[in-house]
């Protein structure tokens, strides 16, 4: 019993000064990734073992024999242990990237959340203000001249029209961001769905003294589901239209590379920001004050803050890319799908 005791106090001794020095390196090693923390624990832990074997056959406990047996049975268990060890480390790494990552988009989505609610409150109520009003200056008979109620009259329909658009791009948004979108993909003649849209979209241009031009060739067909399609031109048009100055021109271009086909958006805005270039995509960024929607006639299409984050959540749910740079004068847009 005493002889055990002994080889305790030695070995504990060992592992000790051993433990000590591993928790100093560790220490200095706070900064470095979980695998080297793990690694080193296992080193320290092996090392320690072998301190108070050594220390033991110190005492003359053990022969020479024994000792070589057993710092050999060490070193295999050791090998394995720190393969293990180096093994689960990466793992626990690359865990431990990925739950910051997924902090961060969740920080990331909930601000988005928020400014959302914010954008939709402050852009339902200045019409909102607006149609009461106008509604109880009606009701209250404080106009009476058949001109000014024909004036409130239009103005509500005006209102009305652009917060349906603006209930119809949120229900649009939460579908995308719910993964609710159900594609339905065929062959779609771009040149089709782009005289639709500008078909619509020529009274807003027209009375923004805005010019609209599309090529006449290299219109490719898209594997694509139309409405969706559609959805997404109306919106680039518009956008391009609303934010173009008087006698400004949009241009519109299409062409195919290999097994995918591209459209194009230029506009006359002026240019965009650099810094804001990342951001135009996100839902209810405006920008600069220079690029705040102006409502003319009532505005049309997208609304200013979802229409975009509307077009890249259509596009990628076709397994295509939207991107956006600065031109001479404006941006262009360019939208790439899968060619059919």
């Amino acid at each position: 019993m005493r002889d055990l005791t002994l080889i305790f106090l030695l070995a504990l001794g060992a592992a000790l000064v051993v433990g000590a020095a591993g928790a100093l390196l560790l220490r200095l090693l706070r900064r470095s990734s979980i695998t080297v923390h793990l690694c080193v624990l296992l080193t320290v832990t092996v090392l320690a073992v072998v301190g108070g074997v050594a220390a033991v056959a110190e005492a003359m406990f053990l022969s020479p024999h024994d000792l070589e047996v057993v710092l050999i049975t060490v070193a295999a268990a050791a090998t394995v242990s720190l393969a293990v060890g180096w093994h689960f480390g990466r793992r626990l790494a690359a865990a431990a990237v990925w739950a910051d990552q997924a902090r961060d988009r969740e920080r990331h989505l909930e601000k988005g959340r928020r400014d959302l609610v914010a954008w939709v409150s402050h852009d339902l109520r200045t019409p909102l203000a607006g149609l009461r009003a106008m509604a109880e200056a009606l009701e209250d008979g404080v106009v009476s001249d058949p001109a000014t109620t024909r004036e409130y009259h239009r103005r509500i329909r005006v209102e009305t029209d652009r917060m349906t658009r603006l209930v119809d791009d949120l229900f649009e948004l939460s579908r995308i961001n719910a993964g609710a979108l159900a594609l339905s993909l065929n062959a779609v003649p771009l040149r089709e769905v782009v005289s639709d849209v500008l078909s619509s979209t020529a009274p807003l241009a027209a009375a923004r003294r805005v010019r609209l031009v599309a090529t006449e060739t290299g219109w490719p067909t898209v594997s694509a589901s139309e409405p969706e399609l559609t959805r997404v031109v109306a919106n680039l048009l518009v956008n391009a239209v609303r934010y173009s100055p008087e006698d400004g021109t949009v241009r519109i271009e299409a062409g195919r590379e290999r097994d995918s086909a591209w459209l194009s958006v230029t506009d006359t805005c002026g240019g965009i920001p650099p810094a804001d270039l990342p951001r135009l995509f996100e839902v209810a960024f405006r920008g600069e004050p220079a690029r705040t929607p102006r409502q003319a006639n009532g505005g049309a299409g997208a609304s200013g803050g979802l229409g975009l984050a509307i077009v890249r959540g259509l596009v990628e749910a076709h397994g295509g890319r939207v991107e956006v740079h600065n031109t001479g004068d404006g941006c262009r847009f360019v939208v790439r799908l899968a060619a059919a």
